[in-house]
C-alpha cells in the first residue's frame, strides 16, 4: 500500500530527528520476524531506552542527505528490509538490545551501524560493540575501583581497633 507524500515527509522528519539525536544507530535485517516478535523487540528496546523503527531505506537516505552529519555517509549497506535501533542516551544500547534479541531470533541479522559522527560500521564492529559493558556498568566499575582503597583502609583500621579493644578487655579481666 502506497503512503501519501505528507506521510513520507513526516517519516523523513521523524527519522531526521532520531538520527540527529542518536549516539548510535544500528540497522539489521528483519526478514522472517513475526508481528509478535517485533512487539517483543520493541518492548525490550523501550526498557533500554532504544527506539526501534522500520522505515523504507529510501526515506532513511533522504533523511540522511538532509543532515549535515550524515549527508556524505556511505549508504550502500542499506539494502533489503531493515529495522533501525536508535539511542540518544547510550552508545552501545542499540547493539546490546539487538544482539540479545538475535540470540533467540536468528532471523534478525546485523547489517551495520552509523555512529554519531556519521561513520559507518560493519556487522562485525556492531557485534563487538554489543559485547562492551553499558555506560551504567562502566560507571559502577569505576566507582567500585575508587571505593576499593577506602574499604581496604577501613577494614585494616577496624581490625586493629578490634585487636586493641580485645587486648584492653583481656588486661582488665585478668
Amino acid at each position: 500500500m502506497a503512503i501519501s507524500k505528507d506521510k513520507k515527509n513526516e517519516l523523513v522528519a521523524e527519522v531526521s530527528e532520531l538520527l540527529s539525536n542518536s549516539k548510535l544507530t544500528v540497522f539489521a535485517q528483519c526478514n522472517g520476524l513475526t508481528v509478535a516478535d517485533m512487539q517483543d523487540l520493541r518492548r525490550q528496546a523501550r526498557e533500554a531506552g532504544v527506539v526501534i523503527k522500520v522505515v523504507k531505506n529510501r526515506l532513511v537516505r533522504v533523511a540522511m542527505s538532509e543532515s549535515e552529519t550524515y549527508k556524505n555517509t556511505d549508504t550502500s549497506l542499506l539494502t533489503g528490509q531493515l529495522l533501525y535501533a536508535v539511542s540518544a542516551e547510550d552508545e552501545v544500547a542499540p547493539a546490546k538490545v539487538l544482539d540479545e534479541f538475535a540470540k533467540t531470533h536468528p532471523a534478525l541479522v546485523f547489517t551495520g551501524a552509523f555512529g554519531m559522527e556519521g561513520e559507518v560500521m560493519d556487522a562485525e564492529a556492531v557485534k563487538a560493540l554489543a559485547k562492551l559493558p553499558s555506560r551504567g556498568e562502566l560507571v559502577g566499575q569505576v566507582v567500585s575501583m575508587l571505593l576499593s582503597p577506602v574499604n581496604d583502609v577501613t577494614n585494616a583500621l577496624s581490625g586493629n581497633l578490634h585487636g586493641l579493644l580485645d587486648g584492653v578487655e583481656a588486661k582488665a579481666s585478668a
